[in-house]
């Protein structure tokens, strides 16, 4: 639902919702062809700004799309954007899109990149969930392959993972947890995946899966608690067989998942490691990041 109360900032403007309109011919629209970014604001401070905007730059820089201005200029855009709509915790959703061409598939015949800037109040993602554990189930859509549409690529194209939701939805999961063409984990439908197995905690690697900013302070977190840790690839079997499981993202933030395909993930209840780093999390979203009103 529209909340003209809201501003959305486009190409100079700030707009209310109901005006906040592209071109048929943008090529975001009309292929998926841009990138984005989900951020989060915690009690006046914007978490890990500038290296959400680092990966919206390399996501550009990996489809050949010159963002027209610089990362400053886009971090103050994006606090400005704040400030108008006078938000201390929010979701923030910055998009670049390719801009208005005609309706071939060639990028050179669009004239210059839109920028936009989408702010809303943010709760939690999962409710009660994060309490009780979500319930997942792995897909039988394959996340985009690495020499296809390489999963680092933070792009406008989610049909992918819409795919894989809508999946969950059918077989009554709360998330989709992908594999990958040689069957390996990848990801969830927009979070990574953490396992916990006698003390150590593993993740796959980021080569077939979006390297999560979540996943990265979670990765420091771990370390700083001195918890074993390890990057490599993991299957089903491990999903199965493992004490805990868990979702990292930025609008996820730190999922437990206590079933996956019907079997029950340890005692079927959010682990202690991960009760403990949603702890961890939670004290360092409350104290970081950059301040939006001076």
């Amino acid at each position: 639902m529209l909340d003209d109360d809201l501003l959305v900032y486009i190409d100079g403007k700030f707009v209310p919702e109901s005006e906040a309109k592209i071109s048929v011919f943008d090529h975001g629209f009309l292929y998926g062809d841009g990138v984005f970014e989900g951020i989060r604001a915690y009690n006046g401070r914007v978490f890990k700004l500038m290296e959400h905007l680092d990966r919206l730059y390399d996501s550009a820089k990996a489809i050949d799309l010159e963002i027209p201005i610089t990362k400053e200029e886009f971090a103050e855009i994006i606090l400005e954007t704040l400030r108008k709509n006078k938000l201390k915790d929010a979701y923030i959703r910055p998009i670049v899109s390719r801009g208005i061409g005609d309706l071939g598939l060639d990028p050179r015949k669009c004239g210059k990149p839109s920028i936009i800037v989408i702010t809303r109040e943010w709760g939690k993602l999962y409710g009660d969930l994060y309490e009780k554990g979500l319930v997942a189930v792995t897909v039988a859509t394959r996340r985009n392959a690495i020499d296809a549409l390489p999963p680092n690529i933070k792009s406008l194209n989610y049909l992918n993972n819409i795919l894989a939701k809508i999946e969950a939805n059918a077989k009554g999961g709360d998330e989709a947890i992908f594999l990958d063409h040689n069957g390996y984990i990848s990801e969830g439908s927009g979070d990574n995946v953490f396992v916990v197995k006698n003390g150590m905690i593993t993740t796959p690697p980021i080569i077939n899966n979006l390297g999560g900013i979540t996943r990265a302070v979670v990765i420091e977190i771990i370390q700083k608690l001195g918890i074993p840790f390890q990057e490599t690839n993991i299957g089903l079997y491990d999903l199965y067989t493992a004490d805990e499981v868990f979702v990292t993202g930025t609008a996820a933030e730190i999922a437990p998942i206590v079933a996956i395909d019907g079997r029950k993930v340890g005692d079927g209840k959010p682990g202690k490691i991960t009760k403990k780093l949603i702890e961890e999390f939670r004290k360092i979203t409350e104290s970081e990041g950059v301040p939006i009103y001076e």
